[in-house]
C-alpha cells in the first residue's frame, strides 16, 4: 500500500487530472450529495500528516532573516490582491470563482515548498521555516483577508472561517506535532526521518486526491452545462502563478544568495491548495464548491509548474556548490523495506554509514571555522544532530601530573571559581561563534545543523574529556581540527588529536587546519 500511496506522491501530475476526470464522471452518473459527508474526514485526512512532519521548531532559528521577511511579503503584500484584482477581472459575475482565485493566491505554503527546494538545491532549511510561518500567519490572516476583500460580494461569515481554521488547521497542527514527539521519542530522530516521514506526505495525497474527487463531482453538473469553464478558469490562475514565478525570481536573484532565493521561489509560488481546498468546501456551504472547483485546477498548474521550474534552476541561479543536497530532508524509502541494526547497512550495492548524532570538538579558534564546515556538510548529508564539545584546560590538573605531585589541594575552591567561570566564558564565547557561523554557513548549506542548545563544556585533560563524552554520549562520529604548524604547536596540538584517535572507539574525523596568523 505504502509503495502505491508514495507513487500517487510522486506524480501527482497525473494524479490529480485523473481524479477530476473520475469526480466529473461520478457526478454526472450519480446523485453527488452524500459526498458532503465525507469533506471533514478527508479534509482531516489531508492536513494531518503534513503536520507530522512539519519542524515547527526551525522557525526559531536564525541566519536568513532577509529571506523570511521577503517571502512573506510577497505572500501577504502582493499575491493576494493581484489574485483578488484578477478574481474582479474574469468573475465579476461570479464571486465564488473569484473567492476560490483569491484562496488560491492567499494560503502558503505546502509541505511541497520543502520538497521542490530540495530538488531544485535550495536552502531547504529556510523553506521549513517559510513553511511554518506562512502557514501560521495565513492561517489567522485568511479570514480577515477574505472578510475585506470579499464582504461585499459574497456573505463572510468571520467567525465560521476562523472555526474552520481552527478545525482544519490548528487541530490538526497540534495532534501532528505530538504524533511527532512521540514518534521521535520511541524510534529516535534518525529512524523518524528516514523510516516514518516519508510516509505522511504519501497519505495526506489520499486527502488531496479524496477532496479534489468530492470538489469537481458536486460542481460535475454545472461544468457540463458549460465546458468552457475549465479552460476560462485556467487562464487568471495562469497569470497568478507566472507573475508570482517571475516577481519571486527578480527578487531572490537580486537580493538573495542562491539557496535563499530559491527558497524565496517556492515558498511564495507554492500555495498550500489543500487547506485553501477545504475552507472553500468547509465555511462556504454549497456555493463553496465554485470555490473548490478554482482550487482544484491549480493544482494543475501548481504542480506541472514547480517540476519545470527545477529543470531551469541552474539556468536562472546557476550550479550549486558541492555541499548542497539534489534530494529533501527525508529519504523515501520502500517501508517492506528492512533496515538492520547494524551501525552500516548495505544500501544498493553501498555501504553507507549510518551517522545520526555527530561531536564537533572546537578549539575557539578563527581557524575551527574550518574544520565546522565539514560538520555541517556532514549533519547535512545524513540529517544527524550535531553536538559542539570544548574542553577548557585544567592546567593544575597538567601541571600535577607532570611534577609528580597533587597541587589541585593547594588551591582549593579558588581554582574551582576559576574554573567555573572559564566554562562560562567559553559558553558563551562558543554561542557567539555559532551564531555567527550559523548564519554564514547556511548561505552555501540548505541545512546547517549548528544550534545553540547543542553545546557541552568540560574544564579536564582535552583527551580524556573528548573521549568520554563521545562514549557515554554514544556518538557516531567525531569531528575535529589539528594543527601541522612547527613542532612545538604539533606536538601539543596534535597529541590531542592523536590521543582521541588511538582511544576512542568511535570513527575520528580529523581536518587539517590552516595556519592562525
Amino acid at each position: 500500500m505504502w509503495r502505491y500511496l508514495t507513487l500517487i506522491n510522486k506524480n501527482l501530475i497525473i494524479a490529480i487530472p485523473v481524479m477530476m476526470i473520475l469526480g466529473f464522471i461520478f457526478g454526472i452518473t450519480f446523485q453527488a450529495g452524500f459526498l458532503k459527508s465525507l469533506i471533514i474526514p478527508f479534509t482531516f485526512l489531508m492536513v494531518y500528516p503534513m503536520m507530522v512532519t512539519l519542524k515547527i521548531k526551525k522557525v526559531f532559528e536564525g541566519g536568513d532573516m532577509k529571506a523570511q521577511v521577503l517571502t512573506q511579503c510577497i505572500n501577504f503584500g502582493v499575491v493576494p490582491f493581484i489574485a483578488f484584482g484578477l478574481g474582479i477581472l474574469f468573475f465579476k459575475d461570479q464571486p465564488y470563482m473569484a473567492l476560490g482565485l483569491l484562496l488560491a493566491g492567499l494560503v502558503p505554503t505546502s509541505g511541497m515548498t520543502i520538497s521542490w527546494t530540495g530538488f531544485a538545491k535550495g536552502n531547504v532549511e529556510a523553506a521549513v521555516k517559510m513553511t511554518v510561518i506562512g502557514l501560521t500567519f495565513g492561517s489567522v490572516a485568511t479570514p480577515f483577508y477574505v472578510r475585506f476583500l470579499m464582504g461585499a460580494a459574497i456573505e463572510v461569515n468571520i467567525l465560521a472561517v476562523m472555526k474552520q481554521i481552527v478545525l482544519i488547521v490548528f487541530l490538526p497542527m497540534i495532534a501532528g506535532y505530538v504524533t511527532q514527539q512521540g514518534l521521535m521519542k520511541k524510534y529516535g530522530m534518525k529512524e523518524f526521518q528516514q523510516r516514518w516521514a516519508p510516509r505522511f506526505p504519501a497519505i495526506s495525497t489520499v486527502g488531496v486526491v479524496g477532496i479534489v474527487f468530492i470538489a469537481i463531482a458536486l460542481k460535475a453538473e454545472g461544468i457540463a452545462s458549460s465546458p468552457k469553464m475549465i479552460l476560462y478558469i485556467l487562464i487568471p490562475l495562469s497569470l497568478i502563478y507566472i507573475f508570482n514565478y517571475i516577481l519571486s525570481t527578480v527578487a531572490g536573484k537580486s537580493l538573495l544568495p542562491r539557496g535563499d532565493a530559491i527558497a524565496l521561489v517556492y515558498g511564495s509560488v507554492m500555495r498550500n491548495l489543500s487547506i485553501a481546498l477545504a475552507i472553500a468546501i468547509n465555511a462556504f456551504g454549497p456555493e463553496g464548491s465554485s470555490a473548490a472547483l478554482v482550487i482544484a485546477i491549480a493544482y494543475i498548474i501548481q504542480v506541472q509548474s514547480a517540476a519545470w521550474y527545477v529543470k531551469f534552476t541552474e539556468r536562472i541561479f546557476g550550479k550549486a556548490s558541492e555541499a548542497e543536497p539534489s534530494e529533501p530532508l527525508a529519504r523515501e524509502i520502500n517501508p517492506a523495506e528492512k533496515v538492520p541494526d547494524d551501525p552500516f547497512f548495505v544500501h544498493g550495492g553501498t555501504i553507507v554509514p549510518d551517522i545520526g548524532k555527530i561531536l564537533y570538538v572546537t578549539d575557539l579558534s578563527k581557524t575551527a571555522r574550518y574544520a565546522v564546515r565539514y560538520a555541517c556538510s556532514v549533519g547535512n548529508k545524513y540529517q544527524a544532530k550535531v553536538t559542539v564539545l570544548h574542553v577548557v584546560p585544567d592546567m593544575l590538573e597538567e601541571f600535577s601530573s607532570g611534577a609528580g605531585i597533587d597541587l589541585t589541594g593547594r588551591f582549593g575552591k579558588k581554582w574551582d571559581e576559576f574554573n567555573a567561570k572559564s566554562i562560562d566564558m567559553a559558553k558563551e564565547t562558543i554561542r557567539v561563534r555559532i551564531q555567527e557561523t550559523s548564519a554564514q554557513i547556511t548561505k552555501e548549506i540548505p541545512y546547517c545543523p549548528l544550534t545553540q542548545g547543542d553545546i557541552l563544556v568540560e574544564a579536564g585533560n582535552p583527551v580524556n574529556c573528548i573521549v568520554s563524552v563521545a562514549e557515554k554520549g554514544d556518538y557516531d562520529l567525531v569531528i575535529m581540527g589539528t594543527h601541522g604548524h612547527g613542532k612545538l604547536e604539533g606536538a601539543i596540538v596534535g597529541s590531542v588529536a592523536g590521543g582521541v584517535i588511538s582511544r576512542c572507539s568511535k570513527p575520528v574525523l580529523v581536518v587539517r587546519l590552516p595556519y592562525e596568523k
